[in-house]
């Protein structure tokens, strides 16, 4: 059975858990700059560079990924938000980025596949893939609206060396995710597809939108629908929505994308808004009544937590959840959909 199948399956009994982030972890287990650097002979400081981690501290990310599946996580991403050519110049770090991805992917491979052994429990592996700290929508430069830091072609390379070494070291799936820039998101599409044409197999992807105002926008200005009519064409294995605010700000949100997309509804919010020390308080109990909502009404089938989330708030999560109805795929409907940064449909 194909791992896109066994995640329909696995999602058509249950509403699965995703994990929380990485970062919140590390930063908690208040790492050094040299405990960040480990071995690594590198001229710039690396202090922050969580994606680093996995050569320099691999032990922590497999304790952080253990509690992340003891607190019921199905799906589990790898600790790569930044592990791509581009993000990782800022530390001088380009040459690991394909090292970073393979460590990466086998840690948590082998923690699922050893939870899987013990259990019989199927969990899948989500090869993490961030929208890098450029963007292909916009000018950084105020002066002139026609330049840019990259080209498309540099975003595809770029993704397509981080997806591929992502692939090979176990992951079930590629997760576009945290998507501010939807011609970022095109290249990184992009750049899964070639690697299907070069494994000559189905690399099932994971996408989703970040928003930057309650009015339901994504950076380059695309509404929720828009972006669901421009990046439908992947036929990703679940679509949703993550960082952006708390779940009530996302509540609209959520209820709009699942009603439009005819697959599996992803759904990773923050732990709240932070508060003026750019800290989330947002209690575990809080978070979990939220997303529940979501889930008693037939909205989602992927729940998990992103920034300020913990492993207490997966496994709120977790538990509030479980034994729920999951989200059923509405049935597509054959229409021209076209996109700008509005939605358009051509009536049949």
């Amino acid at each position: 059975m194909s791992k896109r199948q066994e995640l329909l399956d696995a999602a058509a009994q249950a509403i699965l858990v995703k994990d929380g982030p990485y970062g919140t972890e590390i930063q908690r287990a208040r790492l050094s700059a040299q405990d960040y650097a480990g071995a690594m002979d590198l001229d710039r400081d690396q202090k922050g560079n969580n994606d680093l981690v996995n050569l320099t501290q691999p032990g922590l990310v497999r304790q952080i990924c253990d509690s992340y599946i003891a607190a019921g996580a199905r799906v589990l991403a790898t600790n790569t938000f930044n592990a791509n050519r581009i993000s990782q110049a800022d530390y001088g770090a380009e040459a690991l980025v394909r090292d970073i991805n393979l460590a990466a992917a086998r840690i948590i491979r082998e923690a699922v596949d050893e939870a899987c052994a013990r259990d019989n429990t199927a969990r899948f592996v989500a090869g993490a893939v961030g929208p890098t700290n450029k963007t292909l929508s916009l000018s950084p430069d105020v002066e002139d609206p026609g330049y840019r830091e990259v080209t498309f072609d540099d975003i595809v390379a770029v993704y397509y060396e981080q997806c591929a070494a992502l692939v090979d070291g176990g992951a079930d799936f590629i997760l576009i995710e945290t998507v501010f820039d939807t011609l970022n998101c095109k290249a990184a599409i992009m750049a899964v597809r070639q690697l299907e044409r070069e494994l000559d197999r189905d690399v099932p992807m994971m996408i989703s939108l970040t928003l930057t105002d309650l009015s339901g926008r994504n950076l380059s200005g695309h509404t929720v629908e828009a972006f669901w009519h421009a990046v439908r064409h992947a036929r990703p294995v679940a679509v949703g929505l993550n960082c952006s605010f708390g779940a009530e700000q996302l509540r609209p949100h959520i209820q709009l994308l699942s009603g439009l997309a005819d697959t599996l509804l992803l759904a990773y919010p923050n732990a709240g808004l932070p508060n003026e020390l750019g800290q989330y308080d947002e209690a575990p109990t809080t978070t979990a009544a939220l997303v529940s909502e979501w889930a008693q009404a037939g909205r989602v089938n992927i729940l998990g937590g992103c920034c300020g989330s913990t492993p207490d708030h997966i496994a709120a999560i977790a538990a509030a959840v479980a034994g729920l109805a999951p989200r059923k795929v509405p049935q597509d409907r054959a229409q021209m959909r076209l996109a700008g940064l509005e939605p358009f449909t051509l009536a049949a």
